[in-house]
């Protein structure tokens, strides 16, 4: 008998479009993930390899400077993601909500090393939280697609994404807390709230990078597919009007 806490996985095939859905605006499910995630993993490439980065990143459905969903990030000027996204714009994000860590297998691995580190495990919260049902908490996973702009080096779009980017990236108290369960930044001011994430927002020679969302796709923890694509607002309305036309409410 199948076991019910355990339900069989219902691979799709997904070397094509599954599922495609247009939109005006991001799935709810995938906004859901960008609001809540706390890094994200950026891929972009050169002539051979695909790169990927760890992020901080801030999501905004719109902009002054834009009608359609961006997503912000900075990056170190003389970095190989951004020489990447100079030669080739074209990049992919994945963004999830499933929980990291990885638990103990059922045969001890000797080698491996203790995570979280030990201090984790001394607090009654802190074993709680390792030890919840983590099924519970996972769902989806998310890879966007879009084009990424390097934003003019003083310009007010530059300044308005860098403030919004600071704003959504400075964390308050619990922060502070966790940061002290689960470890630092390494070699992080240790009088920085941000845990020094500051740095790599205001820093001077920092870039300001853009990414405009174009399509995507939605696997969940089953192995169910889902793409979708971000029309503008105009196409969308286009697409309303000949639906119209051809007798489709």
């Amino acid at each position: 008998m199948a076991d019910p806490s355990r339900p069989p996985l219902n691979w799709e095939s997904s070397a094509t479009i599954t599922h495609p859905q247009i939109c005006s605006s991001l799935p709810s499910e995938v906004q859901a993930c960008l609001k809540n995630a706390r890094f994200l993993h950026l891929a972009t490439c050169d002539a051979l390899y695909p790169h990927i980065s760890l992020m901080n990143y801030t999501y905004l459905p719109s902009s002054p400077f834009s009608s359609s969903p961006v997503i912000i990030m900075t990056t170190n000027p003389s970095s190989k993601k951004t020489l990447n996204l100079i030669n080739n714009p074209r990049v992919s994000l994945l963004v999830h909500d499933w929980v990291s860590h990885r638990p103990p297998t059922r045969i001890p691995d000797p080698t491996r090393e203790s995570s979280p580190p030990p201090q984790a495990t001394r607090s009654s919260l802190a074993s709680l939280l390792l030890n919840i049902n983590t099924s519970a908490l996972s769902s989806i996973s998310a890879t966007i697609n879009g084009t990424a702009r390097m934003l003019d080096e003083g310009s007010e779009e530059e300044k308005w994404c860098k403030e919004r980017h600071l704003e959504n990236n400075t964390f308050g108290d619990q922060a502070q807390e966790e940061r002290g369960l689960f470890g630092a930044t390494p070699n992080a001011p240790q009088d920085e709230g941000d845990g020094g994430t500051s740095c790599f927002i205001e820093g001077e020679e920092v870039r300001v990078v853009v990414v405009g969302v174009q399509e995507g796709r939605i696997a969940d923890w089953k192995g169910g597919v889902k793409d979708w694509t971000i029309v503008t607002p105009e196409e969308d309305e286009q697409r309303g009007r000949q639906n119209t036309i051809n007798g489709i409410s």
